[in-house]
């Protein structure tokens, strides 16, 4: 089952570089202005505490013992508390405007990153559940928004503070000052312990949380064949499984996580108790520049110094929490589309729809083929069948002729185009392929058929649905072609969606049009109204079309018989049916099908 994939986990070695953080980086450029005006923010917010102890030593050596100069005790003070506001307000200030910042960044990333998507190729999609995507455009760059914001406003403020604070120390007292830095090394050699395993902890609960995505997502899309098949049980535990994973990886991770606030607060507690042994020691005779003040001003020195670290060390935490999703959304990012317009490639003007496969060979996979030296050509205007047994290579030529993949071998041309030098764009905007499942997107029905021309007007929308007779019952719905309708067209029959789709497909007016197994899902009552419109869209064009009912395609120009991947026949109907090849056998076997139906089925050929 398809649900066995999602053990397949994405596991990857992902270490903290200075490329990431650089790439990151340059995001804030664009504001760096506002980065600016943050900055200095901060270094007020900064030089207010670190000045604060000083001022509270000149209180107890100047103003308090021996003098008790009480007016200029209250002058400090009342200085003292001017900057604490001033502080509190730029803080304020500094955060409200990092967050614009940071959204601003997230949001370009989001674009770009859906932009690349949209370019990527189809076998990026292939290898990928679309659950685990979603997880990486919309989770994963959630988590950078702690990354970035807490990068500015924690890890540069701390850092400044913690070098600003040693240097103030080592200026009051050396001393005290080597005294209060003896736990650091036993800090340091704990911080690596535990970044170590924590880092992995993370990556692990990433993967899972993006396997939990996944499935979710696949449950709910395919909720329909689920119940269908009863197999909610078997659905309940793989999510409990799955979950049971994320629970497990999240736990496992937070235990070495949980680890680094101890690790500080007890290197912060050990080597206070050293400092005030070391000062209550000194201030009592061997070093006579030790006074009451210094020593608390001192103390609040440490207590500055510790602070920081706690916080790069909860920084650190996050750091190694939401590095795995970094790491994930550049690794898209940086994922080059299999199928890209070549150095050279020019734009393809306007064609006639002349079609030809020249000695094509394809495989998905490079090592088995699926088309074997397949070679055609189709004329313009001509309306051509491809027909055979299901997976004999059909769809894979329509995959082919949009350029969806590259071939390993041959060439196709369009009006003597090679397809493989010209633009992507030029080429795929004067064709339209209907894929067998057809997609229509939540909005209106107008909008919708709009898709297939964006600024088409409304007459020409509806003109459209006439041609392929949909007008009538999309008139029949509650708003018309203002009716709204869900994902999918949840709301429409599977032929209304399809009719839907021929009238997008019409308003684009291609040159060349492809219908694989378009007609597959509609009833014979709506078959019948819809035959003249699929003339009308056919009239002009050079069209493919894919159908396992044949009674369908015998006004085709040219039918292929594809088996195996290779051509076995092609001709008319009528040559073909006179040959008593391979389509004789597909066509009287599905006429003798027809025929033995039970009689609910009108209409039969």
């Amino acid at each position: 089952m398809a649900i066995n994939t999602f053990r397949q986990d994405e596991i990857t070695e992902e270490k903290f570089s200075l490329s990431l953080s650089r790439r990151l980086v340059k995001y804030l450029k664009a504001y760096s202005k506002t980065v600016l005006i943050v900055l200095l923010l901060l270094s007020f917010t900064l030089a207010v505490e670190l000045i604060n102890p000083f001022f509270l030593q000149i209180a107890i050596d100047h103003y308090i013992d021996g003098t008790k100069n009480v007016p200029g005790l209250l002058i400090l003070a009342g200085g003292m508390i001017l900057l604490s506001v001033l502080a509190m307000a730029a803080l304020k200030i500094y955060q409200r405007l990092m967050g614009g910042v940071t959204h601003g960044v997230l949001r370009t990333i989001r674009r770009e990153l859906f932009s690349h998507l949209q370019k990527l190729s189809f076998n990026f999609f292939d290898n990928r559940p679309t659950g685990k995507i979603l997880a990486r455009v919309i989770g994963d760059i959630n988590s950078l928004r702690d990354l970035i914001q807490r990068g500015v406003l924690d890890l540069i403020p701390n850092l400044v503070k913690i070098l600003c604070v040693i240097v103030i120390m080592l200026v009051m007292n050396v001393k005290l000052a080597l005294y209060a830095f003896v736990m650091l090394p036993f800090l340091a050699f704990g911080m690596i312990y535990i970044q170590r395993h924590a880092h992995h902890g993370w990556r692990a609960y990433r993967v899972k949380t993006s396997n939990l995505n996944a499935f979710t997502h696949e449950a709910f899309s395919g909720v329909r064949v689920v119940q269908s098949f009863g197999a909610e049980r078997q659905m309940n535990r793989t999510f409990e499984r799955l979950t049971g994973e994320q629970r497990d990886s999240f736990m496992k991770a937070c235990r070495y996580s949980d680890m680094f606030w101890p690790c500080v607060e007890l290197s912060w507690g050990i080597g206070s108790i050293i400092v005030y042994w070391a000062g209550v020691w000194l201030l009592n005779g061997p070093d006579p520049n030790i006074t009451v003040g210094l020593l608390v001003a001192f103390s609040s020195y440490i207590a500055i110094f510790w602070q920081p670290i706690m916080n790069l060390s909860n920084f650190y935490n996050s750091l190694v929490t939401n590095l795995a999703a970094a790491e994930r959304v550049f690794e898209i990012m940086d994922t080059e589309p299999d199928i890209r317009d070549a150095s050279d490639a020019e734009e393809l003007p306007p064609i006639a729809g002349a079609v030809e496969f020249r000695g094509v060979t394809f495989g998905y996979d490079p090592d088995i083929p699926v088309l074997k030296d397949v070679s055609f050509q189709a004329e313009p205007g001509q309306p051509v069948a491809l027909v055979g047994p299901t997976g004999a290579g059909k769809t894979s030529i329509i995959n082919l002729l949009g350029r969806f993949y590259d071939l390993q071998a041959g060439r196709i041309f369009i009006d003597g185009h090679d397809i493989s030098k010209v633009t992507l764009r030029s080429l795929r905007a004067q064709m339209v392929i209907m894929p067998q499942d057809t997609f229509l997107f939540s909005g209106s029905v107008r909008d919708n058929i709009r898709y297939g021309r964006l600024d088409a007007t409304d007459a020409e929308i509806e003109a459209a649905a006439k041609a392929v007779c949909a007008h009538e019952f999309i008139m029949g719905l509650e708003n018309g072609y203002d009716t709204a309708i869900q994902e999918r067209g949840g709301r429409l029959s599977v032929g209304q969606r399809q009719l839907v789709a021929f009238a997008r497909a019409m308003l684009a007016d291609p040159k060349i049009l492809v219908l694989d197994e378009a007609t597959s899902s509609i009833d014979t009552h709506t078959e019948r109204l819809v035959q003249q419109g699929i003339r009308n869209l056919l009239r002009g064009r050079t069209s493919f079309v894919i159908a396992h009912r044949l009674s369908t395609i015998r006004q085709a120009d040219q039918i292929l018989v594809i088996d195996d991947g290779q051509l076995v026949e092609s001709g008319t109907h009528g040559q073909l049916m006179d040959a008593r090849g391979m389509y004789y056998h597909l066509f009287m076997a599905q006429f003798r099908n027809i025929v033995h139906a039970p009689q609910t089925i009108p209409n039969s050929p």
